[in-house]
């Protein structure tokens, strides 16, 4: 079975300069654990909310903040993403996707068009349910 039928068509993505306090409102908004990086609607890089709480200070709206705490916040996107995405396309098969996750430290995967647009991501999670409703269908 394809990619397609179990990949989330909802994908947030910012842009390489925006803030790193812009990406911590969009994580917090949105509740995704993962932000696509794109220049010209192309897929750049990837950010986890592991990637931004490694990058902010942790003493950023506690009691002990100092401006260099705060100054954290105005790093650029460009600056902690991961550059080198490990991607599928929509055509691609699940089994494509497990062997990914098995072979990389990796919990989600960008699925980009031949032109490197984001038009998905799968998780670990997404592919557990996929698995999940295969064993039940065979009950």
């Amino acid at each position: 079975m394809s990619i397609a039928h179990i990949m989330s068509k909802r994908v947030v993505s910012v842009h390489m300069d925006d803030s790193l306090q812009s990406l911590r409102e969009l994580f917090a908004a949105t509740g995704f654990h993962h932000l696509v990086v794109v220049h010209d609607n192309k897929l750049q890089g990837i950010i986890s909310d592991r990637d931004l709480m490694k990058a902010v200070s942790p003493f950023v709206d506690t009691l002990s903040e100092r401006s260099i705490d705060r100054a954290t916040l105005d790093k650029r996107a460009h600056q902690i993403m991961t550059r080198e995405v490990i991607t599928l396309t929509a055509a691609d098969t699940v089994f494509a996707a497990i062997e990914l996750f098995n072979k990389h430290k990796i919990s989600c995967i960008p699925i980009i068009d031949k032109n490197k647009h984001p038009v998905g991501m799968v998780s670990w999670r997404d592919v557990m349910k996929f698995m999940q409703s295969r064993v039940e269908a065979k009950r």
